[in-house]
Order: structure tokens, then sequence, then C-alpha cells
């Protein structure tokens, strides 16, 4: 062989080597700078729930502090009072004594004898009396100047001190308890729909849950799911009858403990129609392996639940959930509610307008930080970004309710309504997809399609309330502020789809309240309209 073909061969093959160790290193390259940009993004998350933890602490100081001065000025009032009265009461003795020594005086310089004698006697024992009843005690203070009251702080700076970051053991620990998404479980006819996750802070991952159901009459729970998946639909439960529902996580370590117990009542009977909601619901589902089928009919499914309205309570060991869409068919039904304690009666009525529900990552701007449950938001960014809540609506009345959890440096947060389609990188209310009121620390301003109406003056500061009021009955939407209206109505004739909106950036922080009736004064006055 030709000794320079067989070098040729050689390189070849050397050069196909370094080739692939340059392919896996451009690979590598590419992951390290993903590695940058997930730390990036788990900076920014974990600084938005340190943050918020910290200002939970601070509110709870705040509050505490606030409690702790109202009962320095109720000492402060106490004292006062009790000073004055004594002062009002000396006076009037004093002024009494005076009067009385001076009528005395002159009574001694008369120069009729007889007359004298008739009234001494009774005078004088008139001024024993006035001179016992200033006896011991009148003239000594009845209370202190000193506060007898005291505060020991270096438990709570030491264990502010003590504050700091629960670092992971390097051997890998049993998954943190699953929290079951309140807003995402609903029943439905004889299904059951039931969504969880893992805590926001939780970093130990789980491979699988475990969903366990009881048998409807309180007996032992089974499995009726074991897989990946974070939500499960269970249909051909009995009717009329109480679930018991609960998940834990596994990984290879071990098994979580319990979540807490949710309590499900599914519909009384099999013969009525199929409500229609005011929003729409994704029906394509995709089956899961079947695990101890209560029935023949069982069948396990993820699914995008079927929204219904319905009456949350808890306990410290139980939350219970109960939806009947059925019972909705009988004019001024009232169905029971069981939870610890039972017995509590709820008109369905006032339920038909209050709907659960959080903010929606899948549809926000990948700026906006979510913690809390999918409750509460913030920004990475300094411009403004656009998150939208899970459920839109299109008919009946709804109000929800928005705290500022943290407002820095004047920013100009928005909140309104918006169709699905909305710009997501601009403020709300910047394009005709949304219909928002924005507003600072002295005024606010109702803004679509970048058209900007009605300055009213009054503004928001840290703990303000903004409320939003969607009538789709009459076609209006209405804000206001820490309970006030804040102008006038804001939109009318407004009709299709809307979705609970908000636009901030990283100097704003809000929390979402939802479940919410309509405030009493509106209800009131559209009976009148």
């Amino acid at each position: 062989m030709d000794p320079s073909l067989f070098l040729q061969s050689q390189l070849s093959q050397a050069l196909n080597g370094l080739s692939d160790r340059a392919k896996e290193a451009k690979e590598f390259l590419v992951q390290l700078r993903n590695m940058v940009q997930q730390i990036q993004e788990n900076s920014v998350e974990f600084e938005a729930c340190l943050v918020a933890q910290c200002d939970a602490l601070i509110d709870a100081l705040n509050r505490r502090k606030a409690q702790l001065l109202a009962r320095v000025n109720k000492e402060h009032e106490h004292k006062l009072k009790v000073v004055r009265d004594q002062i009002s009461h000396c006076t009037v003795k004093l002024r009494q004594t005076t009067g009385l020594m001076e009528y005395c005086l002159e009574v001694i310089k008369e120069n009729d004898p007889s007359g004298f004698l008739q009234i001494s006697d009774a005078l004088i024992r008139r001024v024993h009396l006035t001179e016992d009843q200033w006896g011991k005690g009148t003239l000594t203070p009845r209370m202190t100047t000193d506060f007898d009251l005291s505060l020991d702080n270096s438990p709570l700076l030491q264990s502010i001190h003590q504050l700091d970051f629960v670092q992971v053991k390097a051997s890998s620990p049993v998954p943190a308890i699953p929290i079951l998404q309140l807003e995402e479980c609903c029943t439905h006819n004889n299904s059951a729909t039931l969504s969880w996750k893992q805590p926001p802070l939780s970093t130990v991952p789980a491979e699988g849950y475990i969903l366990e159901l009881d048998d409807g009459n309180g007996g032992q729970f089974r499995e009726v799911y074991v897989g990946k998946e974070t939500m499960c639909t269970v249909d051909g439960l009995h009717f009329n009858s109480t679930y018991n529902a609960r998940v834990k996580a596994f990984n290879k370590t071990g098994v979580s403990q319990y979540s807490k117990t949710l309590v499900l009542q599914t519909s009384e009977d099999t013969d009525s129609e199929e409500q229609t909601l005011p929003f729409p619901v994704p029906s394509e589902r995709l089956p899961l392996r079947r695990m101890s089928p209560f029935s023949s009919t069982l069948n396990l499914q993820p699914s995008f639940p079927g929204r219904s309205y319905f009456d949350f309570r808890s306990s410290p060991h139980q939350l219970s959930l109960h939806s009947s869409l059925q019972s909705l068919n009988a004019p001024g039904c009232n169905f029971e509610t069981q939870s610890a304690p039972y017995s509590q009666l709820v008109d369905i009525k006032k339920l038909l307008a209050v709907a659960w529900f959080a903010f929606d990552p899948g549809s926000a701007h990948s700026d906006i930080i979510f913690s809390n449950d999918n409750l509460t938001v913030t920004c990475s960014s300094y411009d403004d970004r656009v998150v939208l809540g899970k459920t839109g609506f299109s008919k009946g009345v709804h109000y929800w309710e928005l705290t500022i959890d943290r407002y820095d440096n004047h920013p100009d947060p928005a909140f309104g309504v918006a169709r699905m389609d909305v710009m997501k990188d601009v403020m709300l209310g910047k394009d005709d997809k949304a219909w928002a009121m924005y507003v600072d620390n002295n005024r606010s301003w109702f803004m679509h399609n970048n058209s900007h109406t009605n300055r009213t003056e009054g503004g928001i500061a840290k703990g303000a309330t903004i409320g939003v009021l969607l009538d789709l009955n009459r076609k209006t939407l209405t804000f206001f502020i820490n309970d006030e209206q804040q102008g006038p109505i804001a939109f009318e004739n407004v009709e299709g789809l809307f979705f609970p909106a908000v636009s901030l950036n990283r100097n704003v922080q809000v929390t979402l309240h939802t479940g919410l009736p309509v405030p009493d004064f509106y209800s009131s006055r559209a009976s009148i309209a």
C-alpha cells in the first residue's frame, strides 16, 4: 500500500474522532449557556419568593406594632381619664371648701351675737364634716405617671439574626407534600377532577404521584392513579355521594406525607341536563392507566377541569370542596355543604356569580414571576408585562380584588380585563384587546386602544386594594380603590369573552383575591336599575 494513502487514512480517522469531540464540545457549550439562562431565571424567581417571604414578615411585624401601639394608647387614655376625673373632683371640692371658708369669715365679722348663736353650731358641724372629707388619700394621686408596660424584643431579634437559608443535604430526601390546587378541582355529574402540584420552593423533584379516594361511604382509601401527571379526572363515581381525596408524591428515596384531604360532593341524579358554563371548557382528554376502579365505568384521565362554582371551607386538617351543577336547575334550591362542623346551608343562587381562579402562567409574558400558588405575581423587568387570569367570562356579574404587596418608585400598574390574544409586552390597554385602569400614587386613568380618559384623583400605595367589577348583564366595567368607586363607570357596551388581566413591572407585586361576592351596594343599585 502506498504509505501516503495509509497516512491519509489515519489522519482522516483522527479527524473524525476530533470532529466528534468538537461536536460534543458545541453541545456542551449550548448546555452551559442554557444553564446560565436557567440560573438567571431561578435567581429572579427565588429573589421574588424571598422578597415575598420577607415582606410577609414585615407586614406581620407592622400589624403587631399597630396592636402594641393600640395597647399603649389605651393605657395612655386610661391614665389621662383617671387623672382628669380626679382633677375635676378635687376642683369641685376645693371650690365648695373655699366658699364655706369665706361664708364663715363673714359670719364671724357680724355684730349680732344672737344671730351668730343660731347658726354657729351648724357651721361648726359643717366645717368639721368638710374637713373630714379631705381625709387620708383624698390628696393622693390615684394614678402613677409611669407606664407599667415593658417590651422584650431580644428573642425576636435573635430569631431575625438567625434567619438564613436551609441548605438541602446531599442525600436525596423524599419529596415535599403536594399542594391541591383548589381552583382547578371540581365535580360534574358523577365525575371528579383533581389537580395538585409541588410547593413553589420545593427543591426535591418528585418522580410521580399517588392519588387516593375512599369509597364514598367513609371507607378505606384506595389508589386510583399512580403516575407523573398532576391532574386526573375520575369518572363513574356514585351520584349523590361524598368522596374524600388525597395525594402524595414519591421518588427513589421514598414517599411523602399525604396532602390535606379534599371533600367532594357528586351530583344528586343522572337525569339533569348538562349546564352551560359562562366560558369555554376544553373537552379533549387522553386516557391514563386504570388503577383499582370502583366500578367497570371508572376512567382516569388528565383533563382541563370543567369549571364549576363551589363553596370552599377549611379546617386545620380538612379542606372541603362542593360542587353540584345539577342542583342549579331547581329554583330557590339550597344545598348542604359538609365540613367540620356540619349543617351549614348555603344559598346556591349566591354562588352563581362567584368563581375561584388564579393567574395563568401559560398566558403570561415570560418576565412574569409567580408565587403563592399563582395568586401573587411580580415581574423581572422594568418594562410593563401582562398576565391573565385562568378563567374567562362571557356572561354574569363578576368581582375580584388585588392587593398591592409592593409598590416602589411610583410605577403605573394597570388592572382590568382582556382578550386572550392581548399584547403581553406593553401596558394593559395599549391595544384594542384590553380595557384597563392604570394608576400611580396620585391619580388614575382609564385606557383602551391607547386612548386615555377620565383622569381621577386618588392613587395607590403599598397595602391598597383594587376592585374590578365586570357586569356582563349590563355590559359595564367598573373599578374601585379601597372599596370606593374610582371615577365613573369605566367602560360600557363590553361584550364577548374576557379574562381578568394585570400589567406590572418589577417595582410592583400584587396578590389576587377571588371567590368574592358582588359588593352589596352594587347589587342593590343594580336591582333598582
